[in-house]
């Protein structure tokens, strides 16, 4: 549609997505110039809606960028008072003991919080410095300069038919250009994927590794909640079938955060992430907390698990790579909003520095260079081999090779083992369906456990029917052609929002895509085995509305 044309409008700097990166890089330029234009683009109808409320904090990175935060409200109220590992089996469990644990593990000072709640809370420091922030306006495109540099994006273009072509209440959208484009998105991104493959940013780097996290907030008994307490377990019900874990937070107001996480380098293509999820709420130590209770939430969204190796370049001509769009997350510790926050707020110092000395559209190096030198690099260099072996290894020698590793890396800043490989990437990994028995769940109650269409209706998402389909096969034959034959089509499986369908029509199966279930996890674009699923934005404002807990 390069036909078309669009209005412009023209700033400092145009930011893509109001999370804690984004933001945080918002912030920052106004603190060292007040004059600068920025704006910052969120595709959510609201800022917070697509975040997935829910996490331990570590606050070093608003430290470092609000230093007086709790003189200006913000919403960390629920100090971490005690933090709990739990190796589950299927009836029982073993407490792992906390003094073996690196300090890097140690969740003292950490707060419990929304992190839906701290975003919006940011916004509001953001709007007071003079940012204008506008909610429900995706970012489409790229908007390209002379020189091959990045200039800007598309924002708030409506009204397509689901043919693409524009429809009877069209609207282009507008081209919103900057000296420089910060990209912070989230994980997997459709802009970020477009950048790293454009200027072959992945170069020289590991593949990038990625989990499914899936969540749920619940409300329970008073008497069985514990505020402050920070709970994790591995072990069943995943067993030697995938790697990942749970973790369970009790915050204020007798809630809890109720999450599980699955790495999606698992081989069966029968596994069914949002079954595991399911069935590990009736682990007698789960069930006894949550029975009396009710959910009140539900979503899911993929984790960047990476980590140092596979970050890719982090700038390119005129744009420059925040957060979770770059994998930022430290996997031992489910912890990556303190890294973007400081990755914003160093991308914001080094695009201040190059303004004012009247540059534009270049490779911000300086950014690059405090990312991998600074306290960022420091944090996932650290447990950059934790990943891969488990990954390789298993759970009972990761944990104990790992925890060697951490240790070692903490105390004496070197490593026995170098910095290991992930090998394969995640939709790799997937083997055939013949070489692995089907798994068979256990129905939900209804009580503790649902089916993934209730759950989802939790989740408040919400996708204009008569829009572009957003979730785009490159073959539209590979599902029931390769992937239903080969890999009993585990997009019916891997899917926490019940997206993708196989239904027999006129006695042959068809491959149906519900695109209005869509939370905006992004599994699909990561988990295919035949990397046949392309996950791109639609109209700003649709898709999930988590709500303000």
């Amino acid at each position: 549609m390069a036909e078309i044309e669009r209005e412009a409008m023209e700033y400092d700097v145009v930011i893509v997505g109001a999370g804690p990166a984004g933001l945080s890089a918002a912030i920052r330029l106004k603190q060292l110039d007040a004059d600068l234009e920025v704006v910052v683009l969120e595709k959510g109808s609201e800022v917070g809606a697509h975040i997935l409320s829910g996490a331990v904090l570590d606050p070093s990175g608003l430290n470092a960028l609000i230093p007086d935060w709790k003189e200006k409200g913000a919403p960390l109220n629920v100090e971490v008072k005690e933090d709990n590992f739990l190796m589950l089996g299927e009836a029982g469990h073993v407490r792992i003991p906390n003094f073996p644990m690196p300090p890097l593990m140690n969740n003292h000072g950490n707060y419990i919080v929304s992190m839906g709640n701290v975003c919006r809370w940011m916004a509001e420091q953001a709007e007071e410095l003079g940012i204008e922030i506008f909610p429900g306006m995706a970012c489409s495109e790229l908007v390209y300069g002379e020189n091959g540099e990045v200039k800007g994006v598309v924002a708030g273009e409506f009204g397509k038919n689901p043919d693409g072509t524009p429809g009877p209440s069209y609207e282009p959208g507008m081209e919103l250009h900057g000296k420089y484009v910060f990209i912070s998105e989230g994980v997997r991104g459709s802009l970020a994927k477009e950048v790293i493959n454009k200027y072959d940013l992945a170069a020289g780097k590991d593949v990038q590794k990625y989990g499914v996290g899936m969540k749920e907030i619940w409300e329970i008994d008073p008497a069985k909640h514990k505020e402050g307490t920070v709970t994790h377990t591995m072990g069943w019900p995943l067993g030697s079938n995938a790697g990942g874990g749970s973790f369970i937070y009790h915050l204020d107001n007798n809630q809890v955060y109720v999450g599980f996480v699955v790495h999606l380098n698992y081989k069966n293509p029968h596994l069914f992430p949002y079954m595991e999820f399911q069935r590990f709420k009736h682990h007698p130590v789960v069930a006894q907390l949550l029975e009396g209770g009710k959910r009140v939430a539900y979503g899911a969204r993929a984790i960047t698990e990476g980590g140092y190796q596979s970050m890719p370049k982090l700038v390119a001509p005129g744009v420059a790579l925040l957060g979770c769009s770059a994998g930022m997350v430290n996997v031992p510790r489910i912890k990556g909003n303190h890294n973007a926050m400081l990755s914003g707020k160093a991308a914001a110092e080094a695009a201040y520095d190059a303004i004012k000395a009247e540059r534009s559209g270049d490779e911000l190096t300086a950014y690059e260079a405090d990312v991998r030198d600074g306290a960022i690099g420091k944090d996932l260099k650290m447990v950059r081999n934790v990943k891969p072996m488990w990954s390789k290894w298993g759970l009972t020698a990761s944990l104990a090779f790992g925890g060697l590793d951490m240790w070692t890396n903490n105390l004496f800043g070197f490593s026995f083992f170098g910095t290991l490989s992930h090998g394969k990437n995640d939709a790799e990994a997937t083997e055939e369906a013949s070489k692995h028995k089907p798994i068979d769940y256990p129905k939900p109650d209804g009580v503790l456990s649902f089916d993934r269409l209730t759950n989802v209706s939790f989740a408040m998402t919400n996708h204009e029917e008569s829009q572009p389909c957003h979730l785009q096969l490159g073959n539209a034959d590979t599902p029931i052609a390769v992937n239903l034959p080969k890999f009993a089509e585990p997009a019916q499986r891997y899917c926490p929002a019940g997206v993708y369908e196989v239904v027999e029509k006129d006695g042959q199966p068809e491959f149906v895509i519900n695109f209005q279930n869509c939370v905006h996890c992004k599994t699909c674009d990561i988990k295919d085995p035949s990397q046949n699923i392309t996950w791109t934005t639609p109209q700003g404002g649709d898709g999930p509305n988590y709500p303000n807990m």
